[in-house]
């Protein structure tokens, strides 16, 4: 099963776009991720409406942070990206008149909506500079920076 990586790539970028000392064009943050320039406007697009990045055009132009890395949450980064369903499980759903089925998805509902609210109340206390930080902490421990 495929999973959507686009929070954690988009995580990775602003990273980047933090560390920054002038504005980032797609293709720079591109090969930080190993991607395509195309795919990055797609995940900025939203966070520049959401205000959490901006973008300049021409020779000196590229994509920056709008707001210090410490007001933006992983709430506002998950919201400004459309909030991707958090777990890939889901229902089954081929016997809706089966009692068994019924009682399964409804006991998985439950659950899967309380982990979810877990998950986005931590978005909520987490912030782009906290992410930052445990990366230093990190790359500190282990002595290299591989990108």
């Amino acid at each position: 099963m495929k999973t959507n990586n686009s929070f954690s790539a988009t995580l990775h970028i602003l990273l980047h776009l933090e560390d920054a000392d002038k504005p980032l064009t797609s293709e720079q943050m591109a090969a930080f991720i190993e991607s395509n320039p195309v795919v990055i406007r797609k995940l900025l697009a939203g966070l520049r409406k959401s205000k959490i990045v901006c973008s300049s055009k021409g020779h000196h132009g590229g994509w920056t942070l709008c707001k210090p890395s410490s007001a933006v949450t992983l709430y506002d980064i998950y919201a400004a990206l459309g909030s991707p369903e958090i777990f890939a499980l889901g229902h089954r759903n081929d016997n809706p008149n089966c009692l068994v089925e019924q009682g399964v998805n409804r006991v998985m509902s439950e659950t899967f909506h309380q982990a979810e609210t877990l998950i986005l109340d931590r978005f909520k206390s987490l912030t782009l500079q906290d992410i930052g930080t445990e990366f230093i902490n990190y790359l500190n421990d282990k002595g290299q920076h591989n990108d």
